[in-house]
């Protein structure tokens, strides 16, 4: 199979790697609009499968003609870009992939092309990256295993190996991203009646292998489309995995409104965005460098089977990759996106249309391809 990567960026550079060293690929090509950034990702993966080109993605038939060479694309872009990558896939009759993206709707435009992707025959799959991605391909693996699904609850956190202060966090993705996920409401569903609650409440302690106790509160974002999948749960939730007093610090950032992306200020006859100094002033704390990070994941799906009441949960701790100086977050990421472009370059997925991971990606699959990774998911139920 022939697969083009768009974005030469770290997440497009690690699926690039992924792709080269498997059997049934034949051909990659990443495309950037930087030439030289799209060349620097072949010289560092090595393989003569890996060619570089020059690509605008904002130039739609450009991006169209690009694509019909291959069988699937992955979007490693911003998110800003998911929506016209999808239109110029369904354009080109190429199957399509991306890492996801909630802020302004981008997923949901995504999912509204599934009758114009179902008539060109091809399959499009969102938000393919840890979460959403990972969780809702568990998600969806543990609730096929139930007669009735009533409950899953998410917990995940990207955080650092060694905590220090003054947040205990370096970031593994965009600090504005996090901004958002803090300060946005977090959608739940409670007693089967869907609600908005504020990010950063309700703290718990959780405890995994070699980390504990570590703390989980809500977040926006994390939920995406589960809660249209499974419109019936009578429980949904999202948490945050932090290490202990985060959330309090972070929350006192929050209420002084010095995270809002509507807020301004004026100084010396200038507005001044005070989300703007603060990403600033953050920058050089939280910036992970070359420390080491791990990705803790928790899935738990409860409902019921013939003989009465079942839990499944789905569990994972992934370290940074220190021979290929890969963090652990880009490792769980562009593995995830890859093995399902995979899967649907070899016939795995055969569904057409535009489908959230949750309902197409075969779960026990999934599980098998990421271990062959290193990235190893653990299934219990009780």
């Amino acid at each position: 199979m022939k697969i083009a990567v768009l974005g030469a960026g770290l997440m497009g550079k690690e699926a690039v790697r992924d792709l080269a060293g498997s059997a049934n690929v034949r051909m990659v090509g990443v495309a950037d609009i930087n030439l030289d950034q799209a060349k620097a990702v072949c010289r560092k993966v090595g393989s003569p499968k890996v060619k570089a080109f020059q690509l605008d993605a904002g130039n739609f038939q450009a991006l169209v003609q690009f694509l019909q060479g291959y069988d699937v694309v992955i979007n490693a872009l911003f998110y800003s870009f998911n929506e016209e990558v999808a239109k110029a896939a369904i354009r080109a009759g190429t199957n399509s992939v991306d890492l996801g993206g909630h802020i302004g709707h981008m997923t949901d435009k995504v999912l509204a092309l599934h009758e114009k992707a179902r008539a060109a025959n091809i399959t499009i799959i969102p938000d393919l990256g840890v979460a959403p991605g990972m969780i809702n391909i568990l998600s969806g693996y543990g609730a096929g295993k139930l007669n009735k699904l009533n409950s899953i609850k998410l917990y995940v956190g990207g955080i650092p190996l060694r905590p220090e202060p003054p947040l205990e966090y370096n970031h593994v993705f965009s600090m504005e991203g996090v901004f958002d996920h803090y300060t946005d409401p977090s959608l739940v569903i409670r007693d089967g009646k869907v609600q908005e609650i504020p990010s950063l409440s309700e703290v718990e302690h959780v405890y995994f292998d070699k980390f504990g106790p570590l703390e989980a509160f809500h977040t926006s974002g994390g939920t995406s489309t589960l809660s249209k999948s499974f419109p019936d749960l009578q429980t949904l939730e999202y948490k945050t995995i932090r290490y202990p007093g985060h959330c309090e610090k972070f929350k006192l950032l929050v209420d002084l409104n010095l995270t809002r992306d509507d807020y301004t200020v004026e100084m010396a006859g200038q507005e001044i965005k005070p989300r703007d100094v603060l990403l600033k002033v953050l920058q050089p704390i939280v910036d992970l460098k070359d420390k080491d990070d791990v990705v803790l994941l928790r899935v738990i799906v409860q409902g019921e089977t013939d003989s009465g009441s079942r839990t499944y949960e789905y569990e994972m701790v992934t370290y940074k990759d220190r021979s290929h100086q890969v963090t652990a977050m880009a490792r769980a990421t562009a593995n995830t996106i890859s093995v399902v472009a995979q899967m649907i370059g070899d016939g795995t997925i055969t569904k057409k249309g535009v489908f959230p991971p949750e309902q197409i990606v075969p779960g026990e699959r999934y599980i098998q391809e990421m271990a062959k990774r290193g990235v190893y998911i653990v299934e219990n139920d009780h």
